[in-house]
Formats: C-alpha cells, sequence, structure tokens
C-alpha cells in the first residue's frame, strides 16, 4: 500500500513571500534587483499564477536573507511536516 504525502500548500508559501516582502518594505521592483528576477515573475509567484522553480526560490531566498528551509516550511502549513529521522 502506497502512502501519499499531503499536497504542498502553495498559497501558504506564496503568501509568505509576500509577507516578506511587505516586512521588509520592498516593492516588487526592489526584490527583482535584489533577487535578479524579473519584477512580472514575482508578481506571478505571489498572485499564484506560477509556482517558480526551484532556483527561482533559492534566489528569492537569498535576497531575502531567510534559510531556504524556513521559506519552504510554509509548504507544510495545515498539515504535519515528515518527522526527522532518529539518529
Amino acid at each position: 500500500m502506497t502512502i501519499l504525502p499531503p499536497d504542498p500548500n502553495l498559497d501558504a508559501l506564496r503568501l509568505e513571500l509576500a509577507r516578506l516582502r511587505a516586512e521588509r518594505g520592498w516593492t516588487y521592483d526592489q526584490l527583482a534587483e535584489r533577487s535578479g528576477l524579473a519584477r512580472r515573475t514575482l508578481i506571478e509567484i505571489e498572485q499564484g499564477r506560477t509556482i517558480g522553480t526551484l532556483k527561482t526560490w533559492h534566489a528569492l531566498a537569498h535576497a531575502l536573507n531567510t534559510p531556504l528551509d524556513e521559506l519552504f516550511s510554509a509548504l507544510c502549513q495545515g498539515h504535519k511536516p515528515p518527522e526527522k529521522p532518529a539518529t
């Protein structure tokens, strides 16, 4: 029997991006300049029209000075995240 994980909460991820951008008081243009991404890409991600690539999110994490794992933790919002293996 295959047990599938819950779907990632993509809405929570895009809202976290918007929250972090707003917390810094940055416009789309300012985040675009800091991340090297197109303004249109940022708008489409925040509005849920696209999810972006891992490379996109890596650039955003660096621009926002936020660890990628903290940013991606929003994907598990609303469900139990996977447990860390015992060491």
